[in-house]
């Protein structure tokens, strides 16, 4: 049986964020942080704020994707009861006043977050995704602010404790999360694919650990999740709200995730049944994509066999046992 540990442990190393990218973000983080406390302390004196970073920075599963992008979420939490403070909407509008000229490119408006784009020279594109909170001490759980809507419960530090609490010291479990990311950014080419929250918690609620075998451990997982979807179209958020994640998805949608689902189980099957790490690793790779790395070609007998004959028929130093000067 073919064990392409290896191949995914340098998958791994290749979906990650190279440090000198991560240490732009960071700085790009802080000064915007600078520059929105500034805003806020100049033109809304009454809205105490503070930040606090989550999403898949904050747990260690964020990926760069194919087009080397890759995002942080960093919440802003204003210290104030919702019902003497203006509505979500405003409170989102005046984050988008402070970051308005921040970069190069307007920010984004969207339902839950603001997004700022930067785009540093040489280090490939990310972005910032600035949700925004009531929170007071006497409240048990943030209200995320909607564009044109109603407040909504929303812990994000509830589900980082959830995810802290069963992923495993080995690391496996976050690996396989960004196996998954992977797989689903590779995929997003031709179908729609869940987002990395939903792969998170579906990973989580079917994880099946296997020491020191990533693709053993994938497989497994994977045949989890697909016998949970198979059951009952639903993955229900672990924290506040408590909702389910796949609610919003279609016909479509469904048919096509669970195609995609059934033959990347299908393959990594025949990929540990291979007795060949090279042919194991070509079938993971169709799925995975280009940053998937082939395991080398093995000598087999066969192609010592090959070579064997060819060197038969060509006798460029020796002759009847002689050599020829």
């Amino acid at each position: 049986m073919a064990n392409t540990n290896k191949q995914f442990q340098d998958f791994d190393e290749n979906l990650s964020i190279p440090m000198s990218k991560r240490q732009k973000m960071s700085e790009s983080r802080e000064a915007t942080r600078e520059r929105i406390s500034l805003w806020f302390k100049n033109n809304q004196p009454g809205y105490p704020i503070s930040f606090w970073i989550q999403g898949s920075h904050k747990n260690s599963l964020n990926i760069r994707t194919e087009g080397d992008d890759c995002d942080q979420d960093d919440g802003i939490y204003v210290d104030r009861n919702p019902e003497d403070s203006v509505d979500g909407t405003t409170l989102q509008e005046w984050i988008f006043e402070a970051l308005e000229g921040s970069t190069s490119t307007t920010p984004e408006h969207k339902s839950r977050c603001i997004r700022n784009f930067y785009k540093p020279n040489n280090l490939g594109t990310f972005h910032i995704d600035y949700p925004s909170y009531y929170k007071t001490e006497d409240m048990p759980h943030p209200m995320l602010t909607v564009r044109n809507g109603e407040l909504e419960e929303s812990d994000p530090q509830e589900f980082t404790k959830w995810l802290n609490d069963i992923t495993d010291d080995e690391g496996q479990l976050r690996r396989l999360i960004r196996y998954l990311k992977g797989w689903a950014d590779y995929k997003r080419k031709s179908i729609d694919m869940p987002n990395g929250l939903t792969l998170t918690v579906l990973a989580c609620n079917s994880y099946i650990a296997v020491d020191s075998r990533d693709d053993e451990a994938l497989y497994e997982t994977l045949l989890g999740i697909q016998s949970v979807l198979q059951t009952e179209w639903k993955c229900i958020m672990p924290s506040t709200p408590n909702d389910d994640l796949l609610a919003n998805t279609d016909y479509n949608f469904r048919v096509n995730f669970m195609n995609a689902l059934s033959d990347l189980v299908s393959d990594a099957e025949e990929a540990l049944e291979e007795s060949s790490k090279h042919r194991a690793s070509k079938l993971w790779k169709k799925h995975m994509g280009t940053r998937y790395p082939l395991a080398p070609e093995e000598n087999t007998l066969g192609n010592r066999a090959a070579l064997a004959g060819l060197i038969g028929n060509n006798k460029p130093y020796f002759d009847n046992g002689e050599s020829i000067h």
